[in-house]
């Protein structure tokens, strides 16, 4: 199966391309969507569309698995990050791949068995899982990998929205 794990943001939206067949990871790719701050906001959606679709035809997956929006003091930032994220459902939806969404919480459960887990512990499990030398320099990047996990751990619990 072929996951795109995706973390959302207005400046950077990670992702990732993993197989997962009989319970080993191959990871295919892994990047950022890259906005510029200086950029109108609706500029900034419509890149994060354009990139998501090419992400899209590119690699064909079976399914997104993305974060839920978690968001403490900064409404601003929440707002902004919550449009970004909408672009990547309508994206995924118009090309008909089925969301699956989980929690901070949740992701870092089924990555490292603990839901409070930090991110050091995430980042070392997703480093193990995957079997790469290193990850990538954006936590971003390495966010969506472990949302991508997240799905092949739990995919039989899941329901698509």
């Amino acid at each position: 199966m072929r996951i795109l794990g995706i973390d959302p943001g207005f400046a950077i939206t990670g992702y990732s391309i993993i197989e997962y067949k009989g319970n080993h990871f191959t990871l295919i790719d892994s990047g950022a969507i890259l906005t510029k701050a200086g950029e109108s906001f609706p500029d900034r959606l419509v890149k994060i569309y354009d990139d998501m679709q090419n992400i899209l035809d590119t690699y064909k997956p079976e399914v997104l698995s993305i974060e839920e929006l978690f968001f403490n003091t900064n409404t601003t930032t929440a707002i902004n990050v919550a449009q970004a994220r909408g672009i990547v459902l309508v994206v995924a939806r118009k090309n008909n791949v089925p969301i699956y969404e989980y929690t901070p919480l949740q992701i870092k459960q089924a990555v490292t068995g603990y839901g409070r887990a930090d991110k050091i512990q995430v980042q070392k499990m997703v480093k193990s899982i995957l079997k790469v030398d290193k990850l990538p320099k954006l936590d971003d990047t390495t966010d969506s990998m472990a949302a991508a996990i997240c799905y092949a751990h739990s995919s039989r619990f899941s329901k698509a929205l």
